[in-house]
């Protein structure tokens, strides 16, 4: 599975999570709405997960974060617990993006984090990889977060959705608005045009048009819409 979107020697874990994760936090909702509160089956072994009434999916584990000394471990780095290839695919594939433009966190098999910092590594993957959801299931304090890709959670694509998801995600998060403005229009294969002032995401025939001053802050947000 290739990088929806374009990964540089620049880019850090921050960059990322700008591009990609407001797709991810998108499909992090989505998931959430059809789920509601209830309790999954979770079986590790054969790699799903499943709320039932046709709710069972497959699954990849990204990685695992315990609370007890606040230090994600990627599933790649597995050998005391022994995980089945099959779900530590994706979690491998973060490593070698890590490796090849010098991200060292996706390359490093441990580090110190906290809960906010598992979830933007969470949105980060799942926009950067276009997966459909992730999820945290927590056992006794060890958090494993997995990502589902189902053509059973749905997405809505629109101007209004689009506009409110990339509202919530740059105001909640400290992220560069232009960035996450690019990355989030492109993800989702919408046109993306930048000038000076200005950036414009088309979608249909309707405009998203959002000003930016020279620290790139949001000066307005203007949306023309189709007849």
């Amino acid at each position: 599975m290739k990088p929806k979107i374009e990964v540089t020697e620049k880019d850090t874990l921050q960059s990322l999570f700008a591009k990609c994760g407001g797709l991810g936090l998108e499909h992090h909702n989505d998931l959430e709405n059809i789920i509601k509160d209830k309790d999954p089956n979770f079986d590790i072994e054969n790699g799903t997960i499943n709320w039932g009434e046709g709710l069972k999916f497959n699954f990849q584990l990204l990685g695992t974060l315990s609370l007890k000394n606040d230090k994600w471990y990627w599933a790649w780095d597995n050998q005391d617990i022994g995980f089945s290839e099959k779900i530590i695919e994706d979690s491998k594939k973060v490593k070698k993006i890590g490796e090849e433009y010098n991200i060292s966190h996706f390359k490093e098999n441990m580090f110190q984090a906290s809960l906010h910092e598992a979830h933007i590594i969470a949105m980060t993957i799942t926009g950067l990889f276009k997966d459909d959801g992730y999820y945290v299931m927590d056992f006794e304090g060890l958090l494993f977060f997995i990502t589902l890709k189902s053509d059973k959670i749905p997405h809505e694509k629109t101007v209004e959705r689009f506009l409110y998801n990339y509202n919530t995600f740059q105001k909640e998060f400290d992220v560069n608005p232009r960035l996450a403005l690019e990355g989030y229009g492109k993800l989702n294969g919408y046109e993306y045009k930048e000038r000076e002032e200005f950036s414009v995401v088309v979608i249909g025939q309707s405009r998203i048009i959002v000003g930016f001053n020279e620290k790139e802050t949001i000066t307005h947000i203007q949306t023309m819409f189709e007849n």
